[in-house]
């Protein structure tokens, strides 16, 4: 199967037959072997109703419907575990992504050799209350993870389908997926500038709720994913680190008594700063020790990616 899309939605009932038709206009005038799979956040209007009817009138059009509404990541997660095209596609379903961009996503993932290609909505007909927190997400970003990308929470991506059987995005990751997938080893993520259009029908989703979640998984999986397997190179340097200034504290202060007679050290505010220090250095050390045996002793310690192998013989 040349391509998979994937489209994440809740409640976009008044969207979706539009936008329905105009994803299967492109691929069927490009001669793409297809499937369209429709993930329903737990919408409680009609949409899981007009996803039925599109599966009634082609079996090249998937469901997957949420009990409840568990967020953007699980339903990202839940369709790259059914997918089965060689290229996926993602966009959103509130029609502000044109599916007209999917013949030139597809091309630089098959021709150009692309992991991935993210959309860059250069020209955004977003609020203000949306566009200022997205540069701030986009610059720092870019900042931490090293990745030259203008748009990482574009909704419009095309992978390579080994990329996202390899990854797993939850919580609010999905505006991470270039840096989750640079961290699992693939590095050659390119942009596109593509079309951003005006909401035509609903209300957007975004909300001050997901400005504080967003920072916040941004740090998690920075923190996670260098030192997830590693814990003491973190911990156990801060910690090496504290213990250090501590002792060298409490040195100078066993020196200041010994030889330059100072009776009263333990009433300096120095001395408890030297203590506090060698106590947390010490309680952040063996923090990281214990984190690195249940490391060790993780089913996934030894989970690697590999490429490619060459003359080994697979196990019966």
């Amino acid at each position: 199967m040349d391509i998979s899309v994937v489209i994440p939605l809740y409640n976009e009932d008044e969207s979706l037959k539009e936008l329905n038709d105009w994803v299967l206009r492109v691929l069927k005038s490009n001669h793409f072997s297809f499937e369209i799979v429709y993930i329903d956040d737990g919408s409680s209007d009609n949409s899981w109703e007009l996803i039925e009817n599109f599966a009634v009138e082609n079996p090249n059009i998937k469901g997957i419907r949420f009990l409840r509404n568990y967020g953007k990541s699980a339903a990202l997660y839940e369709g790259f575990k059914m997918v089965s095209g060689e290229v996926v596609i993602t966009m959103d379903a509130d029609m502000q992504d044109s599916p007209d961009e999917i013949p030139e996503l597809y091309r630089m993932i098959k021709e150009e050799g692309y992991d991935m290609v993210s959309g860059w909505k250069k020209k955004r007909h977003d609020p203000i209350s949306k566009t200022i927190p997205s540069k701030f997400f986009n610059f720092t970003t870019r900042i931490l993870s090293g990745i030259k990308l203008h748009d990482f929470n574009c909704g419009l991506k095309s992978y390579r389908s080994d990329v996202v059987k390899a990854i797993e995005v939850y919580g609010e990751m999905h505006r991470y997926i270039p840096v989750i997938a640079k961290w699992a080893g693939f590095n050659k993520i390119g942009e596109k500038v593509v079309q951003h259009r005006k909401r035509k029908y609903g209300v957007t989703k975004f909300g001050a709720d997901r400005f504080l979640k967003g920072y916040l998984d941004l740090l998690t999986i920075t923190f996670t994913s260098r030192f997830m397997q590693r814990p003491m190179h973190f911990f156990g340097a801060i910690g090496s680190l504290l213990f250090l200034v501590g002792f060298s504290i409490a040195g100078y202060l066993a020196y200041a008594k010994i030889f330059l007679l100072e009776y009263h050290m333990t009433q300096r505010p120095l001395f408890y700063l030297g203590l506090l220090a060698m106590i947390l250095g010490t309680q952040l050390f063996v923090a990281g020790f214990l984190g690195e045996m249940i490391s060790r002793g993780s089913k996934n310690a030894n989970k690697h990616q590999i490429k490619r192998y060459i003359n080994f013989k697979k196990e019966k």
